[in-house]
């Protein structure tokens, strides 16, 4: 933003996890924001956590802004947009829901066609298993994909103005047609979710039967069940508006699933070695950056629960030159200790055991 250039005015239709992030990151790069939400109490902690200015309806919300971020349940943003549409005839207006085909034919059935050119679906693929204005924060929107799904009724200027303003905030802007999304979306995000919260019930329930079942549940365990934290409420009607591609997500997983099985129950080690090794080989590309993708290390480091302790941690790496990719605490069900997960470069690992032997900490090279 140039000297004098006045702010863009952001509208934040929705104060939940995602839209008080967007508000933050909006704030952080120096844009007003206005913010509504019905539930008063949400708009309020989100005020009190941000730099948004509450509005008292949506119509005042909207008004004058350059940009409209519908941050709503899916079951209502098509309503929402046509009304946020309505509010200013100049505002480009998206959304945040993680279903596009769905969001698209609403606006597309509910609009009038002299506005919805102006809108333009959207997905910031940056989230957590908490909710609400409290678990918000602009780090949701730092880095992460933002995928954006025009209509063949959007307005190409329009697309291309969000797509520069979702760059600004610090997002990584990715056109893609809605139901390729959806399609993607299905296997990489909500059948996670189905996966996570599958595997919790299991462990709970009559099968497992041992209250000691979740006493051992170690990293792992803790890693692939965390998204059964999130809000039911919200997930069930998530996975409902992508019903059909979630389903053949579903049917896919559990054909690997029995794949398994018969590597297992067959006694066919090479091949189970084989996935394995796949599968592992895969996971290590995943690291957000490409540096850590050509080798990285993880390590354990057990933590007394006291202040200051992860400040000492960070103070020796840094002295030793060892940057973290990532950080993880896992704590003991027995104690207030825990755990410190700690990824680095594989070619800094020795270097990140040295400093932390000689910091008095009790590493261990796991991977």
């Amino acid at each position: 933003m140039t000297s004098g250039e006045a702010p863009s005015r952001i509208a934040v239709v929705g104060t939940g996890l995602i839209g008080t992030s967007i508000a933050m990151a909006a704030a952080r790069a120096g844009d007003r924001v206005a913010g509504y939400d019905l539930d008063s109490d949400a708009l309020a902690d989100a005020a009190t956590r941000t730099a948004l200015e509450p509005r008292p309806t949506l119509e005042e919300c909207v008004r004058g802004a350059r940009f409209v971020f519908v941050c709503t349940p899916i079951p209502a943003i098509a309503d929402v947009a046509g009304a946020s549409l309505s509010a200013d005839g100049r505002a480009v207006v998206s959304d945040v829901g993680s279903v596009k085909s769905k969001v698209l034919g609403e606006v597309e059935l509910r609009v009038a066609s002299n506005r919805r050119a102006r809108f333009v679906g959207g997905h910031p693929m940056g989230g957590s298993e908490r909710t609400g204005p409290e678990g918000a924060s602009a780090s949701l929107i730092e880095g992460a994909a933002w995928v954006l799904t025009p209509a063949p009724w959007t307005d190409p200027a329009t697309t291309t103005a969000l797509e520069g303003y979702v760059a600004s905030i610090g997002a990584h802007p990715l056109r893609m047609d809605a139901e390729r999304h959806d399609r993607l979306v299905a296997v990489v995000s909500h059948l996670p979710q189905v996966v996570s919260s599958a595997l919790m019930t299991l462990v709970t329930g009559d099968w497992v039967d041992d209250s000691e079942a979740l006493t051992l549940a170690a990293t792992g365990f803790r890693d692939v069940t965390r998204l059964a934290g999130s809000d039911s409420h919200l997930w069930s009607g998530i996975l409902q508006a992508n019903r059909e591609a979630l389903i053949e997500a579903i049917d896919q997983y559990v054909d690997a699933l029995t794949r398994f099985r018969s590597s297992v129950a067959e006694r066919r080690d090479a091949d189970l070695e084989e996935a394995l090794e796949s599968a592992r080989m895969a996971r290590a590309q995943l690291g957000a950056k490409p540096r850590v993708r050509a080798g990285m290390a993880l390590l354990q480091v057990p933590v007394p629960d006291r202040p200051g302790v992860l400040a000492e941690m960070t103070a020796a790496l840094g002295r030793g030159r060892v940057n973290i990719e990532d950080l993880q605490i896992v704590h003991s069900p027995w104690g207030p200790d825990g755990v410190v997960h700690l990824t680095v470069l594989a070619e800094r690992a020795e270097a990140a055991l040295e400093v932390l032997v000689a910091g008095r900490f009790h590493p261990v090279r796991v991977a």
